[in-house]
C-alpha cells in the first residue's frame, strides 16, 4: 500500500495488527495478536454503562538513521495506572504495557512514516471494563488493547497559530472529579463546547476552572502554556491532565535557561503573555494566535497571528528533534527498537 506520507490527516487508518490482553479471575492473561478491528463485548460491559474506560496516546518515529524510536512510553504506562486507580480498573503492569507497545509497533513497522515526512505512528492503548454488571460497581473482567495508525498533524494547519475561544458555559471536569485522569468521560464532556468553538470558527475551546471561572484550565484536549519574561508558565489544577509532553517541555525550557512556573493562571494574565500555546502528544505544540473571550467582548492577540513565536518554535523543534533522532536526547527519553 502506497501512502502519501506528507499529507496524512489525523484519524483512523487500518493497519495490520493490534495486540490484546484480558484480565480475568484476578490475573492478566497472555498478550495476543489480532488482525480484527472489532472487539466482541458483552452488552452489560461496564465500559458501556458506567464509563469504566481509560486510554493513552503516544508515538513512534523513524529516525534519520532509519531506526524506530519510542518516546517516554514508560510514562504512559505509569499514567494509565493512575487512571486505573481513579476509576477502579484493573491496573496494567508497567512491563506488560511496555511489551505491548513495542510489540504492536514492530508488527506494524511498514506503517511507520519515513523520516523527514513530518508524520509519525500514533499508538492508542485502551483499557476497558468488559465484564457485565447492572449495578454501579467495577467489573470483574477487563480488556487491554493497543492499535496504531500513521498520522499527520492534529490540527490541519500543522505548526501554525490557531485561534481559540474561552468557554464559560461548559465544564470539562469537576474540581475534585476525574480531570487529572485520562478517561473517556472528560473528553465526552468537552465535545459540545469544542463543537460550539468549531461552529464559531475557532480551533478549539479554552476551559476555565469549574469552581470560580477565574483561572485557565485545559485547552481543548491539551495543556495550556504561556511565555513571558523568559519564563514558561503552565496552570496548576487538579482538573488538568498531567501531560507528558508538557513535562518534557518544562524540562527543555529549564535546559534553555528559562524559569518554569506551574501555578494558577488567572484569565486576565493572558494580556501579559508574549506567546501562548497548547501542548500534547497529538499536536506536540499548537501555537495560539488569538484567544477570544466572546462573552466579555475581549480578544487577546499574540504575535502576528501567522508566525509561531520564537520560544514556542525552539521548544517544538527541540522536542521533535529528540523524538526523531535529529538531536541528541540528553534526558534519555527515547528508546530505540531494533
Amino acid at each position: 500500500m502506497e501512502l502519501d506520507w506528507k499529507n496524512l490527516g489525523f484519524g483512523i487508518m487500518k493497519t495490520d495488527y493490534n495486540v490484546r490482553c484480558v484480565f480475568k479471575d484476578g490475573l492478566w492473561g497472555e498478550l495476543e495478536v489480532s488482525s480484527d478491528e472489532y472487539l466482541p463485548i458483552h452488552i452489560g460491559a461496564t465500559c458501556l454503562h458506567y464509563g469504566q474506560e481509560s486510554f493513552e496516546g503516544l508515538k513512534a518515529f523513524t529516525g534519520k538513521d532509519g531506526r524506530i524510536r519510542l518516546f517516554r512510553h514508560k510514562e504512559n504506562a505509569l499514567r494509565m495506572i493512575e487512571s486505573a486507580k481513579g476509576i477502579h480498573l484493573a491496573e496494567v503492569p508497567i512491563e506488560l504495557f511496555m511489551e505491548a507497545v513495542e510489540k504492536v509497533v514492530m508488527l506494524n513497522k511498514r506503517f511507520i512514516p519515513p523520516h523527514g515526512t513530518g508524520a509519525s505512528l500514533y499508538i492508542r492503548p485502551l483499557l476497558i471494563g468488559t465484564g457485565p454488571e447492572v449495578g454501579v460497581k467495577p467489573a470483574a473482567e477487563y480488556t487491554f488493547l493497543i492499535f496504531v495508525m500513521p498520522v499527520g498533524p492534529y490540527f490541519k494547519a500543522g505548526f501554525k497559530p490557531v485561534d481559540v475561544m474561552i468557554c464559560r458555559d461548559h465544564d470539562r471536569a469537576a474540581p475534585l472529579g476525574t480531570g487529572h485522569l485520562k478517561v473517556g468521560g472528560n473528553y465526552a464532556a468537552s465535545m459540545g463546547s469544542i463543537a460550539d468553538a468549531h461552529q464559531s470558527g475557532f480551533a478549539t475551546a479554552l476551559y476555565l476552572d469549574a469552581k470560580e471561572k477565574k483561572y485557565i484550565d485545559e485547552c481543548g484536549p491539551a495543556n495550556f502554556f504561556g511565555i513571558k519574561d523568559n519564563t514558561y508558565i503552565t496552570p496548576k489544577s487538579h482538573s488538568i491532565l498531567p501531560s507528558i509532553t508538557n513535562r518534557s517541555l518544562q524540562d527543555l525550557a529549564k535546559q534553555m535557561g528559562m524559569k518554569v512556573e506551574v501555578r494558577p493562571v488567572p484569565v486576565e494574565e493572558l494580556s501579559t503573555f508574549e506567546e501562548v500555546g497548547a501542548c500534547g502528544t497529538a499536536a506536540v505544540i499548537s501555537p495560539i494566535g488569538k484567544v477570544a473571550d466572546v462573552d466579555n467582548g475581549i480578544t487577546y492577540s499574540f504575535g502576528d497571528g501567522v508566525t509561531p513565536g520564537p520560544v514556542s518554535t525552539k521548544l517544538y523543534e527541540t522536542l521533535l528533534g529528540m523524538q526523531n533522532g535529529d538531536l541528541e536526547d540528553s534526558f534519555g527519553w527515547t528508546k530505540i527498537l531494533d
